[in-house]
């Protein structure tokens, strides 16, 4: 990631109020990164970012289509993307990621980047099965995929004829209730 992105905000400027900012993500946003997963986009995201003393809430809203190939027909397509997020991002000694959407900065850092977090957002907001449209209302064409499991226990009492092909050192331990 180049210095000065066009998607880093310059906190050190900012009072201690509530700021709107947007951003359109295209193919140039997502050649940034080197990865597979997103070749290509159109995503608007709206960013709302509220500073205080202390703390620093990033609200993400992010609306679009981002290119995506079928995992069955290896078909392309475009997944709509609409995802909420929240990154909060507090002060403290050093910089460093405290959890998946808490971040820690010293008080002098002048700029918080946002490419790698709307880019996460958006690989979050992907189905872990992709497929085309096209195949969306189709049922799964493994019939194993509806079996469900039936669990059930022994009652005391029940003859079941497994007890034959049980190890007999396992007979004893039976005995110890």
């Amino acid at each position: 990631m180049k210095k000065d992105s066009p998607y880093d905000i310059n906190i050190a400027r900012l009072a201690d109020k509530t700021h709107h900012f947007a951003f359109d993500l295209d193919r140039s946003f997502f050649e940034q990164f080197d990865q597979e997963l997103i070749p290509d986009g159109n995503v608007h995201a709206d960013v709302t970012l509220t500073k205080t003393e202390r703390l620093i809430t990033v609200d993400f809203d992010l609306q679009g289509t981002v290119r995506q190939t079928c995992d069955r027909s290896l078909d392309e397509y475009d997944q709509e993307i609409d995802a909420q997020e929240q990154l909060l991002v507090r002060f403290g000694d050093q910089n460093q990621e405290l959890d998946d959407n808490v971040l820690q900065i010293t008080p002098d850092t002048q700029n918080l980047p946002l490419a790698q977090h709307l880019f996460d957002y958006i690989g979050l907001a992907l189905p872990m099965k992709k497929l085309h449209p096209r195949f969306q209302n189709e049922p799964d064409e493994n019939p194993d995929a509806d079996a469900k499991l039936i669990f059930t226990t022994r009652q005391e009492g029940d003859d079941n004829s497994d007890d034959d092909d049980t190890d007999p050192r396992w007979n004893a331990l039976k005995n110890l209730n």
